[in-house]
């Protein structure tokens, strides 16, 4: 089993920046695949950014066009959300998710079904 805890939300204007936090605790020697989501108010869950093992290959939802980037530190059990240019639209709880995968491959998952193991949320709010 493997937990996560997500921080780093908070309110923020348009415009600004937010880097999210993902820590994860538990079996994290087993080789997980890491996703960002959001969840806006009466939306679904939709996706953000995903990032294999090794951190070599990543991905992210359409509508993030260039603005935030994911990484991860393996060392440390955490992967990060650097957002910015922050739009009101952002606004949302965002979800850390780990999905079980190979240390060789390159898989990520964009897909919510393709994930194991979620955190709590956390929210980040942009105003205008």
């Amino acid at each position: 089993q493997v937990q996560l805890v997500e921080s780093g939300g908070g309110l923020v204007q348009a415009g600004g920046s937010l880097r999210l936090s993902c820590a994860a605790s538990g079996r994290t020697f087993s080789p997980y695949a890491m996703g960002w989501f959001r969840q806006a108010p009466g939306k679904e869950r939709e996706f953000v950014a995903a990032v294999n093992w090794s951190g070599d290959s990543t991905g992210y939802g359409e509508f993030v066009k260039g603005r935030f980037s994911i990484s991860r530190d393996n060392a440390k059990n955490t992967v990060y959300l650097q957002m910015n240019s922050l739009k009101p639209e952002d606004t949302a709880v965002y979800y850390c998710a780990a999905g079980a995968t190979s240390r060789s491959s390159r898989w990520y998952g964009t897909r919510t079904g393709e994930y194991d193991h979620w955190g709590q949320g956390t929210q980040v709010t942009v105003v205008s």
